[in-house]
């Protein structure tokens, strides 16, 4: 298996804006503001992270084969959270 690429250009569909980024290997990345046009960028329907969608290069999980890094049955948003008790 080649070695998974950490590093990742992502574009913005908007403004088309581009910055070299580094992917995380623990976490998918869900959201991410354009620098240059301050759109929040989310995942297109079908893919699991915005790196998907908009980077040179599919996240880490994707590239090593394990699929997509959200639990299937998601719409690639992060959960909801329970309002606290106190």
């Amino acid at each position: 298996m080649p070695p998974t690429i950490l590093e990742s250009t992502m574009w913005c569909p908007i403004c088309r804006h581009h910055d070299v980024l580094q992917m995380p290997t623990d976490a998918c990345v869900f959201f991410h503001p354009c620098a240059g046009c301050q759109t929040l960028l989310r995942p297109k329907a079908g893919d699991c992270c915005v790196f998907c969608s908009y980077g040179s290069v599919r996240c880490p999980p994707v590239q090593q084969g394990a699929g997509c890094c959200v639990p299937a049955g998601t719409d690639g948003r992060p959960p909801a959270v329970a309002p606290s008790r106190n």
